[in-house]
């Protein structure tokens, strides 16, 4: 590993400092750009961008005229976050990892890209995406070993944090999207409950799951980020009265574990760094309890193909009857695919989407667990560009729309990263975040 390659940055730290006014955003653009014109060459996180550096500073100079005071000025004032390029960001073409013309494209800007300018936030880029947050990866390479594939589809997003370019990018979860590579480049995502975050602005893969999520180096820089962005975010919610105490100030969750099927997926690898987390947890007196959640889990996969692929052909019927020759041989066969799915069917897996969630609500509500804990994915990051890697382990938890997020987790004997995926309950983001928040103490502290 080129260790200059990896090097995230507190977006906790860097908010602070640029609110301080040290650096101001004049130098701080200076700085991004120089650090993205150093590193990016060799791991491709941003869509090339001719005159970044002169839109950056004339953004810095405007931001400024609206906030003449830094300890005034909002949250993010000044970070510099890179943007999926399937997410409309007035003043930047959006591509979606493809080479149909980006006017056709084209669309108002994204209701999470008004939500950051807002904060203060500068946008440094657009990240390279798997086409059309599909299978066909892009060029981004891992930081960590950058002959590994970053994950995807959000693969720009999450190299750019990893590497340093941005403490803050936004990707999009369809099935797997921001976990799996989070979990890849040894960064934290956090997928809100589905619909959290407006998907306004986002060109839709498969809207019945497709939701908005961000990268960030640390759970401090998401839980900064998350009520910026979300929903009717409740500050005053935290662990609750169900987590026990003991020697956490702020509770300690019960975890739950879904054994079965579902985590005999996970790779050697993986199995084995997790049976150590978990030990690790339980010798700090979490409480770890094994459910069999998920004994249909082939069925749900199954299920959740269906809708997906039906609805990415229905997303894509107007630019794939104009362009259908420009694109991908992965993204047209999961098009073509998707052409042959009968519409009842995927109706029938909606159906069957709404008796899983409310079956696993009242599972977990028997056994009294407030986090369900997986592998973030199958191992760490495959060797190769060809593939952005299974999006297997996130499967279940976005059928339901589940709130998830994957923090870092150590790192193989070949330095690659892995990720522990904490899943938590339907519209109670606030919580999971909180909770998370001890097993990262533990698993920081190993």
């Amino acid at each position: 590993m080129d260790k200059s390659l990896v090097r995230p940055r507190s977006l906790v730290r860097e908010a602070a400092s640029l609110r301080a006014g040290v650096p101001t955003p004049a130098v701080h653009v200076d700085r991004l750009c120089a650090r993205i014109d150093q590193v990016d060459p060799l791991i491709h996180a941003f869509v090339p961008e001719p005159g970044r550096a002169e839109r950056l500073q004339a953004e810095a100079r405007a931001l400024v005229v609206r906030h003449p005071d830094p300890a005034q000025a909002p949250p993010l004032y000044g970070v510099a976050v890179g943007i999926k390029d399937i997410v409309h960001v007035d003043g930047l073409p959006t591509h979606g990892g493809s080479v149909l013309p980006p006017g056709v494209l084209a669309g108002p800007q994204a209701t999470v890209v008004d939500r950051l300018r807002a904060a203060g936030a500068l946008v440094a880029g657009k990240t390279v995406t798997a086409e059309f947050a599909g299978s066909a990866p892009g060029r981004t390479r891992n930081p960590h070993r950058p002959e590994h594939t970053p994950g995807g589809s959000s693969s720009g997003s999450a190299a750019a944090v990893a590497a340093g370019l941005v403490p803050l990018a936004i990707g999009t979860q369809t099935i797997g999207s921001v976990v799996r590579p989070a979990a890849y480049c040894g960064v934290v995502g956090f997928r809100p409950t589905f619909g959290r975050i407006p998907t306004a602005g986002v060109i839709p893969n498969a809207p019945s799951f497709d939701t908005v999520g961000l990268f960030t180096a640390d759970l401090a820089g998401a839980a900064l980020a998350a009520p910026l962005l979300c929903d009717d975010w409740d500050h005053a919610a935290g662990p609750g009265d169900g987590a026990g105490g003991g020697e956490w100030a702020d509770g300690a969750p019960v975890l739950g574990v879904p054994v079965g099927p579902y985590l005999d997926r996970a790779g050697p690898e993986a199995r084995q760094a997790f049976d150590r987390q978990l030990a690790l947890l339980a010798a700090r007196g979490l409480t770890v309890r094994r459910l069999d959640l998920l004994p249909d889990f082939d069925e749900l996969e199954r299920q959740a193909q269906t809708v997906n692929r039906f609805e990415m052909a229905a997303s894509h019927t107007d630019w794939f009857a104009r362009f259908g020759d420009l694109y991908r041989p992965e993204t047209a066969a999961s098009i073509r695919h998707g052409r042959t799915v009968d519409p009842a069917d995927r109706t029938a897996a909606l159906r069957s989407r709404t008796a899983f969630r409310e079956r696993l609500a009242e599972r977990r509500q028997r056994a009294g667990v407030d986090l369900l804990l997986a592998p973030s994915a199958t191992g760490p990051a495959p060797l190769g560009l060809d593939s952005t890697g299974s999006a297997v382990m996130s499967l279940p938890w976005s059928f339901a729309g589940l709130p998830a997020l994957s923090l870092p987790a150590g790192v193989t004997a070949a330095g690659l990263p892995l990720g522990l995926q904490v899943v938590g309950e339907a519209g109670a983001d606030e919580r999971l975040l909180a909770l998370a928040a001890v097993l990262e103490r533990v698993l920081d502290g190993a």
